[in-house]
């Protein structure tokens, strides 16, 4: 891929981390809501959760955050290659 084509999906990148940022937040909001009867997860500076309530939460945050940036970014990139012909990766 060329240089300008990998500085032209530079916003699409950009944007996709952005959407992948609060998309994610509301996925895991629900989810902690579900799982622990609780509207917000616990914070690493609220001393009145266990360190094992805190750090589940910082884990499943990641992972949903991880899984969510993927999926979008992978498909910006599809988007992006049938735009332009070329992926963002290569």
């Amino acid at each position: 891929m060329s240089k300008g084509a990998k500085f032209a999906y530079r916003p699409v990148g950009l944007l996709a981390g952005i959407v992948a940022g609060s998309l994610s937040g509301i996925v895991f909001k629900q989810i902690w809501k579900a799982v622990a009867n609780e509207d917000d997860a616990p914070s690493a500076l609220q001393s009145e959760y266990p360190m094992r309530e805190v750090v589940l939460a910082a884990a499943i945050q990641g992972a949903i955050f991880a899984a969510t940036k993927a999926a979008i970014d992978r498909a910006g990139a599809r988007g992006f290659t049938k735009l332009t012909g070329s992926w963002p990766g290569d």
